[in-house]
C-alpha cells in the first residue's frame, strides 16, 4: 500500500461516523427483529438521470430523493418536488437546491462550506439515508466529499459523489451492501475510469450507472470496455430486487431531454 493510501486508511478509521442503526444494507435484520419479506417482481425504485451527478430516486411508496441538484446551463433543468435532497459537495454543480419545488429536507454531507464532514443518519418515510466521508481531488489537492447510501429495505443504492480514490476497508464496512452504484468516472475532480473499475471490484454492485463524465463517449469507453453494458432508451431505469442481474451490469442512461451521445 502506498503512503497516501496508508494515510487515507488511517484517517478514515478515525473519522468514519458511528454505524447508524436500522440499515438493512448492513445485515441488521436479525438485530432489528425484522423479518425480510419475500421479494416480488414489482418495481422497488425508479432512478431518473438529469446529467452530471443529478438523479431522482422514487421508491415504491412514492418517496422522492434528489441527489446533487445541478445548476442550470449544463443540462435541461427539470421541475422536481422531492421529499429530500442530498448534497455531496458544496459547488453549484452539486448543491443548487433552489431549483427544487416544495419544501424538501436538505441533507448536506459537508459543513462549514466543505471544510468538515456532516453526519447524516436518518429515516425519511420509507428510506433510511446515511453518508460516508470520502475525498475528491481538486486543483489544489484532495478535498472532502460525501457519498450517500439509500436503504430502501429491499435494495441498497449508493451515490458515490465525487469519489476520487479506491475505498478503504473502513469505508466499505460503513457502506455495507451495494446493489446499485451511481459512480463517477470523469477524472479531474473524480476518479478516472481505471480507478472506477477498481471500485466496482470492491463493492460488486449488481448495477452501476456512470455519472460525472460530461456526456463524453471517450471518457465512457474505457470504463465500459469488456463489461456487460446496457443503454436503455430515455433517462430512467426501473429496478427491483428480484430482477437484479447476477453479476455487475453497466447501465448508461441518457440525461433527461438530452441528446443520445452513447
Amino acid at each position: 500500500m502506498t503512503r497516501p493510501a496508508t494515510l487515507l486508511a488511517a484517517l478514515f478509521a478515525v473519522l468514519l461516523f458511528a454505524a447508524p442503526a436500522g440499515s438493512t444494507c448492513r445485515d441488521m435484520d436479525v438485530a432489528r427483529h425484522f423479518i425480510t419479506r419475500a421479494y416480488a417482481a414489482e418495481a422497488d425504485a425508479t432512478i431518473e438521470y438529469f446529467g452530471h451527478n443529478f438523479f431522482q430516486i422514487t421508491t415504491r411508496k412514492g418517496t422522492r430523493i434528489v441527489t446533487d441538484p445541478l445548476a442550470p446551463g449544463m443540462h435541461v433543468t427539470p421541475q422536481l418536488a422531492p421529499h429530500v435532497a442530498t448534497v455531496g459537495r458544496e459547488h453549484p454543480n452539486h448543491n443548487y437546491v433552489q431549483l427544487l419545488q416544495g419544501n424538501p429536507i436538505i441533507m448536506r454531507g459537508l459543513a462549514h462550506h466543505g471544510a468538515e464532514w456532516n453526519q447524516v443518519s436518518i429515516n425519511v418515510r420509507d428510506v433510511f439515508i446515511y453518508n460516508v466521508p470520502i475525498y475528491q481531488t481538486g486543483l489544489e489537492g484532495a478535498l472532502k466529499g460525501a457519498a450517500f447510501m439509500f436503504d430502501l429495505g429491499t435494495i441498497c443504492i449508493a451515490h458515490l459523489g465525487d469519489l476520487a480514490h479506491t475505498l478503504t476497508a473502513a469505508q466499505l464496512k460503513q457502506m455495507g451492501r451495494v446493489d446499485i452504484a451511481l459512480i463517477p468516472i470523469g477524472g479531474i475532480f473524480t476518479m478516472p475510469a481505471r480507478t472506477a473499475r477498481e471500485v466496482l471490484q470492491q463493492i460488486k454492485p449488481k448495477i452501476a450507472i456512470p455519472m460525472h463524465y460530461r456526456d463524453n463517449p471517450y471518457i465512457l469507453a474505457p470504463f465500459v470496455e469488456g463489461l456487460t453494458t446496457r443503454r436503455p432508451e430515455g433517462h430512467s431505469l426501473v429496478v427491483s430486487k428480484a430482477a437484479l442481474p447476477p453479476t455487475t451490469e453497466i447501465v448508461v442512461l441518457r440525461p433527461y431531454a438530452g441528446r443520445d451521445f452513447r
